[in-house]
């Protein structure tokens, strides 16, 4: 089974794309004619079912013609260039951020494009529009208002959303609105697309016209079957080409006088009465001045669109592709994507190729740990798409049958059927919940792919249903996801090349010969592409060289693979039976072994792939568990020879090791990550005992603070009682130095004739007394007197530093002078 080809580049990209590169156009039909892409790229496409996945992605797109758009621009995949694709996946990117700011304006359902586009073809025809072409610009319109104002509104939080949302800011900025058209449609065109009857004068007149006439013909047509007493059960009204008539039975004849518009056998007779002619002719008339009245405002309408048709048209093409950037942007986020890095292999190829790490032994699993500049391809725990959009929907429909079954039986038992107790029921229930349980459980198994930069062919081996194709095609569909600006499918960050050809034999069911001639006829044609991009193209083979004798078919498969690794495609990946190819890597270093697991325990495939081991024979094993009997087991064994029993062992051992490796290296990994998370706690808690430590001191500050402020207080207390009573001491022997000043007074007045010295001596003694007491310093509480005022005050705080001290006296705060204050010995 040899390849058809994908080439990309030496195809003649579609004209409708010319338009399609800087803004998206209205589309033309899905998928190109043969005209504008061959055959071959057509069929390889198909192989790897490429038409599904953008089916899938362009069902999250929320207009027709995003769909179409979507479609379009997925399907010419070998048209875009490296630059392209990584602009795609910007953008991708950008409307990822913005469904994931809660932007309510990237639903696009709410947009009739095909209505718009109707408008605009009509408009530039000369044709006047309908209303619900009018109204379907104006939702254009201000569903572009919307986006733009949330745009706005993110920008007023940062200018780093601009850079966040690039490139669909400048874009989504750029738009026009044209409020003004707006304004005009909706005042003369209701939400339903009618005519509103403001619109205009005439259509006013016209309207209230028809209404008038329509209600005097059913007064008339009510009295004609009322007094038709034969058969006014049998006779109803009814409009014919406009005309309201009258439809009777067969078998009666109406008994008024009237024009035979239709009959027939078994249906009855039109028969409009001669008495409603008059008014059937003048509301025909009315109606045409309805009709007349409504063109001239629509007509007003289209004439007011033409003036803006450029903006109206560029308008359309910017949400169509705003449309069809946010289905990829959907799509990626609930397959829960990842943004891939696209790289062009012409650069980091050589750079991969001259690290000291890669040579003959090298082994995969021993450099799990390298970082992703050193991989040709890093693609780990990737999913095929299809496989979960078809999990997905099963998990969606089952779901769903749940709720309807349990609606069904809610909206029984309300009508009096109680069916909840029914056995059978119950049952249903019940397996429709283990399902969803068990769809639930079986998620699609990832894949890894993780191939070195020196690796240019991957050989994989193993049994039949064990994942090889699926794993091929999983590659393949990653790289043209990536290339279209898609996420790729991984759980993790993955590094993919840009190929600019894709080589695709996959699922191929036809015959050696027919295959051969398949390639034969594209031989030339991969030729000419390999002289362009030798080294940026990739190759899928399944099952190479099979169809025919093992021998021959072996032969061919490694004379082909090793024309692939020498001067072939950037990376050749290839799944096969022949053990021959196997042996390739030990001969040649650009080589690389992988096999699916299997598990011989439960004789099914574990969808997983061995990195670095070859897939080994398992039919005679899986014969012997099945029950095979031995004598047919040992024959099979010697016919199959003693050393490929011998390398089937070694298989054995080095699968065996692998395992090993792998659950050592998951074990480290878990124990990587505890001591990762001991770490986390270890700063946990030492953070707290800091912050315990910090609060504590605190705490004791705090304490010691409010101790020395009770104890200031006591102190204080106690220094007033000791002045009080040194006070009252102090007056008390006043009184009786006074009293011995008296009587010495009255000796020294005896004793001396004049006055003067005694009066000289109080006042000394009295000066005296005023300077011991002015030179004694206030305590907080003490009330003083304060001369300037001429009042007392009490001592608030007391400065002895700078010699003054606050007072209040009534509602006033004084700073005074320790010398402008007499204490008065009074307390509060």
């Amino acid at each position: 089974m040899f390849l058809p080809v994908l080439g990309f580049n030496s195809l003649p990209i579609p004209t409708a794309f010319a338009h399609f590169r800087p803004r998206l156009a209205p589309l033309r039909a899905l998928y190109l004619p043969s005209a504008a892409t061959s055959s071959v790229v057509s069929d390889s496409l198909k192989l790897l079912e490429w038409d599904k996945v953008c089916d899938a992605v362009s069902s999250f797109a929320g207009t027709v013609l995003g769909r179409e758009a979507t479609k379009e621009m997925l399907w010419d995949v070998e048209g875009l260039s490296y630059e392209e694709s990584k602009k795609l996946l910007e953008e991708t990117a950008a409307a990822v951020e913005l469904i994931n700011y809660g932007a309510g304006g990237v639903d696009f359902t709410g947009v009739d494009t095909v209505l718009v586009k109707s408008a605009i073809d009509r408009a530039c025809r000369g044709f006047s529009l309908d209303g619900s072409e009018a109204m379907a610009v104006v939702c254009l319109i201000q569903f572009a208002e919307c986006l733009q104002i949330t745009l706005k509104t993110a920008l007023k939080e940062g200018a780093e959303w601009y850079n966040r949302f690039m490139p669909l800011s400048q874009l989504i900025l750029n738009i026009v609105i044209n409020r003004s058209f707006v304004k005009l449609v909706q005042q003369v065109i209701d939400e339903d697309g009618s005519v509103k009857d403001s619109a205009s004068s005439d259509l006013k007149r016209s309207r209230e016209q028809v209404r008038v006439l329509e209600r005097k013909l059913f007064q008339l047509m009510d009295k004609l079957v009322r007094s038709d007493k034969n058969g006014a059960s049998s006779s109803e009204v009814c409009l014919v080409n406009g005309r309201c008539c009258i439809k009777a039975l067969a078998d009666h004849s109406a008994s008024f006088d009237g024009l035979l518009l239709s009959s027939g056998s078994g249906v009855g007779s039109m028969i409009e009465p001669i008495a409603a002619i008059p008014l059937n002719d003048e509301l025909q008339q009315a109606r045409i001045l309805v009709a007349k009245a409504e063109e001239n405002v629509l007509s007003g309408l289209t004439d007011k669109m033409l003036e803006e048709i450029d903006e109206i048209r560029s308008l359309l093409d910017t949400i169509i592709q705003l449309d069809a950037v946010a289905a990829r942007a959907k799509f990626s986020i609930a397959y829960n994507g990842t943004f891939p890095n696209l790289y062009l292999p012409s650069y980091d190829d050589e750079i991969a190729k001259s690290d000291n790490y890669a040579g003959e032994n090298f082994n995969i699993a021993s450099l799990s740990h390298l970082p992703r500049r050193q991989w040709k391809l890093y693609m780990p725990k990737a999913h095929h798409p299809l496989l979960l959009q078809r999990h997905r929907e099963n998990l969606i429909n089952a779901r769903k049958d749940l709720v309807n079954a349990t609606s069904d039986i809610r909206r029984r038992n309300m009508h009096g059927k109680n069916i909840s107790a029914d056995d059978d029921i119950k049952s249903h229930l019940e397996s429709m919940k283990l399902r969803i349980s068990q769809l639930e459980k079986d998620h699609p198994i990832p894949v890894d792919f993780m191939v070195s930069g020196k690796i240019n062919v991957l050989v994989i081996t193993g049994p039949n249903t064990g994942g090889k194709t699926i794993s091929l095609k999983t590659v393949g569909l990653a790289s043209l996801m990536a290339k279209t600006g898609i996420y790729v499918l991984a759980s993790e960050p993955v590094k993919i090349p840009w190929f600019d050809a894709i080589y695709a034999d996959i699922g191929d069911e036809q015959s050696l010969t027919q295959s051969l001639s398949t390639f034969s006829g594209h031989l030339k044609q991969i030729g000419v592409i390999r002289t362009r991009s030798t080294s940026k193209s990739l190759v899928l083979l399944d099952e190479v060289g099979a169809g025919t004798n093992p021998l021959e078919g072996a032969a061919l498969g490694m004379s082909l693979l090793e024309s692939f690794a020498e001067t072939g495609s950037f990376l050749t990946i290839v799944t096969t039976h022949h053990g021959e190819l196997k042996t390739l890597k030990y001969s040649n270093s650009e080589f690389e072994n992988a096999c699916v697991e299997f598990d011989e325990e439960s004789l099914k495939p574990t969808f997983k792939i061995l990195w670095g081991v070859p897939g080994r024979s398992n039919a005679i094993n899986v014969a012997e568990r099945l029950g095979l009997p031995h004598m047919i087991l040992e024959s099979a064994r010697k016919l199959h020879g003693t050393a490929s029993a011998e390398i089937n062992e070694v298989i054995i051992d080095m699968e065996r090791f692998k395992q090993n490796f792998q659950q050592t290296l998951q074990e480290a990994q878990q124990h990587l990550m505890s001591s990762k998370k001991l770490r986390e706690s270890l700063s946990l808690a030492k953070l707290k005992i800091s912050d315990h430590v910090v609060l504590q001191k605190k705490r004791k500050v705090k304490a010691v603070s409010d101790s020395a402020a009770i104890a200031r207080s006591i102190l204080r207390s106690k220094m007033q009682q000791y002045r009080e009573s040194a006070i009252a001491e102090k007056a008390s022997e006043n009184g009786d130095m006074e009293s011995n000043m008296k009587n010495s007074t009255e000796n020294i007045k005896q004793q001396q004739p004049s006055s003067v010295p005694t009066d000289r001596a109080r006042q000394k003694d009295i000066s005296n007394a005023v300077a011991e007491e002015q030179t004694r310093i206030p305590e907080i509480g003490d009330i003083v007197h304060v001369a300037s005022l001429n009042k007392q005050a009490t001592v608030l705080k007391v400065e002895t530093s700078k010699g003054v001290i606050l007072v209040q006296a009534g509602n006033l705060k004084l700073r005074i002078k320790l010398t402008d204050t007499r204490s008065q010995q009074l307390r509060r």
